[in-house]
């Protein structure tokens, strides 16, 4: 038997759902950090252009004041404490810095790409010669003929901006950490109450398998496994019903079985050992093993045509058969038997002949095998009535007994496969069933009516056989009279 992993289940739910948020919260994360970075730049390049406005006059300076009115507006600058700007000179070096300090005579980095601009201004964002994080900005300045007679340049720290970026990516982590967290805890439960059951109706599967049919499956839940486990036991009711009607049939065929192979060897041996001393006993004898190898042929062509129906091999050859004349030949059959069980068996004909597309040999199957169940059913005194008529293009037939009945809750399955009803009166438990089949392939319809304790009627219902119209000579049509 092939063993089922759970396992797989989680880890189809890691691969096809877990690892789907996981990329989503992440690349959402990652998203966000990126856009905060570019949020927080964008603030700080912002306020350093505000403070570093007033640094814009030495736009309309000359080379003669430049150096002058950079120097007075360094003096009067009031954010000293929050931004550094220097002064450069033509060539790019510092030579003037708010913050008091000497500086040194290196070219920013983004100076020559702020030579080349359009609007002479570069950013820069890095570290510095101290190897701090800063972000600056370069303003080349030309005078009226386009020549460079200096710039300036502001400076911002940016560890504080880094120490609150970083604030907001651990933060965004943990949040995205959390999400996850719930999300697994979350479908790890919802799995986990999927697999208890699971694991519950698998191991009731086994067993049922195993032939163990009274296991059922304990359900609290109002869900589609609820469902499922109904199913599964409704399932496992099913197969321990069909294992008992299995084995009654098993044990019910064994004994019609045995029952005339006990007496065809009996009265063989003693057929036997009567030759020449006794003809009257050994003649009853032959009578005998015939009676019961013909009951034996019949019990065998029923298991035969059960099993041609199972794998829907039963088949019917119709022909225009009156009906009538065959139900009369099966009922004289049965008219001596009834008169030694001491039962009434009478039969009414039809008013007309009743012709119906069958096959002869199926159709009396059917007959008989009401019929026997009629006599077989019925207790001395009783009564069988067999009755033919017709009606609507149909011809019904009833057979009607005052036997022991069928329970109520029974009545519904006598056609079912190896049900009887009454397990001490012999029999198979395939006849009506094979009957039922027969009847369905004749288009017909076969009803069971039983009350326990007063008796059972059986209807069998035909279509009538329509014969094709003939053209007569004059071109009118005439049918053929049924």
């Amino acid at each position: 038997m092939k063993r089922v992993h759970f396992k797989s289940v989680a880890m189809r739910w890691t691969v096809e759902v877990f690892f789907i948020v996981f990329l989503a919260v992440a690349v959402s994360a990652v998203a966000l950090s990126f856009f905060l970075r570019s949020l927080y730049f964008e603030r700080v390049k912002t306020l350093g252009e505000e403070y570093a406005y007033e640094f814009r006059a030495l736009e309309s300076a000359n080379a003669d004041t430049f150096t002058d009115t950079a120097m007075q507006l360094a003096d009067t600058f009031l954010y000293k404490d929050k931004i550094e700007l220097q002064v450069l000179n033509r060539n790019g070096e510092a030579r003037l810095s708010t913050t008091g300090f000497p500086t040194a005579n290196d070219v920013p980095r983004e100076y020559s790409a702020a030579l080349t601009d359009e609007d002479g201004v570069a950013d820069f964002i890095g570290r510095n010669e101290s190897g701090e994080r800063v972000m600056a900005q370069t303003h080349v300045i030309r005078d009226g003929s386009g020549s460079v007679i200096g710039g300036y340049r502001w400076i911002v720290s940016l560890k504080a901006t880094y120490r609150r970026f970083i604030f907001m990516v651990i933060l965004i982590s943990v949040v995205a950490l959390i999400i996850l967290a719930i999300c697994a805890g979350s479908g790890l439960f919802f799995i986990n109450s999927i697999l208890r059951p699971v694991r519950q109706i698998s191991g009731a599967a086994r067993r049922i398998a195993m032939g163990d049919f009274k296991t059922r499956i304990e359900n609290d839940r109002s869900d589609e496994i609820a469902e499922l486990c109904d199913s599964i036991n409704d399932m496992a009711g099913e197969l321990q019903n069909a294992e008992e009607i299995k084995n009654d049939f098993i044990s019910s065929v064994s004994h019609e079985l045995r029952t005339p192979l006990t007496a065809i060897r009996g009265w063989g041996e003693t057929a036997k050992m009567s030759v020449g001393t006794d003809d009257e006993l050994v003649n009853r004898g032959l009578e005998v093993v015939l009676g019961e190898a013909d009951r034996l042929s019949g019990l065998v062509e029923e298991l035969l045509d059960f099993s041609r129906m199972q794998s829907g091999r039963l088949t019917v050859t119709t022909q225009p058969i009156d009906v009538s004349l065959l139900l009369k030949s099966t009922f004289d059959m049965y008219t001596e038997l009834a008169a030694k069980q001491g039962i009434e068996i009478a039969y009414t004909p039809p008013m007309q002949n009743s012709i119906v597309m069958g096959d002869p040999d199926r159709l009396k199957q059917v007959f008989i095998n009401v019929i026997d169940n009629a006599v077989k059913y019925t207790e001395k005194g009783g009564l069988v009535l067999v009755v033919q008529t017709r009606e609507e293009g149909c011809v019904q037939i009833v057979v009607k007994d005052t036997g022991v009945g069928i329970p109520a809750a029974d009545v519904e399955h006598v056609k079912e496969k190896f049900f009887k009803s009454n397990k001490t009166v012999r029999g198979s438990g395939i006849g009506l069933a094979v009957a039922d089949e027969i009847i369905k392939q004749h288009n017909g319809l076969l009803f069971i009516e039983s009350t326990e304790g007063v008796g059972t009627t059986v209807t069998i219902v035909l279509p009538l056989y329509e014969p094709p119209a003939e053209v007569a000579e004059d071109g009118e049509t005439k049918e053929n009279e049924a």
